[in-house]
């Protein structure tokens, strides 16, 4: 069960807009599917052979999730340079854990986080 909906909502409005300003962390921009505001999302990106993986702490019912779903697109601001991406995919555990860097760190069992997004970079 990935984690509850009230942290993701306590991140969203608070901690989320904290991290963004810091500049510190990458930064996934995205368009909402019914309002077609500017959303800005700080998540840690993990590249992989062709594009990023981010992983999915509150499911795949999270808005920032449905919203590139349904993009199909979104741009990603990492070590001060944006990247276009695309092709956005749901991806399992087993899918996503052997494409990520042999150093990231496991994650804790307890999160029980099984999905992941994956896109490629735009060509």
């Amino acid at each position: 069960m990935p984690l509850p909906k009230w942290l993701a909502q306590l991140n969203k409005r608070t901690f989320n807009k904290l991290e963004v300003k810091r500049g510190k962390r990458p930064v996934l921009a995205h368009v909402g599917r019914s309002s077609g505001k500017a959303y800005h999302t700080p998540l840690d990106a993990h590249p992989v052979d062709g594009g990023y993986i981010f992983i999915v702490n509150y499911g795949a019912r999270s808005d920032w999730v449905k919203n590139i779903l349904a993009a199909g697109t979104a741009q990603l601001t990492v070590d001060g340079r944006t990247i276009e991406l695309e092709s956005p995919r749901l991806v399992t555990k087993d899918v996503a854990w052997p494409q990520m860097a042999a150093d990231t760190k496991e994650l804790p069992g307890w999160l029980n986080i099984t999905e992941f997004l994956q896109m490629d970079i735009s060509r």
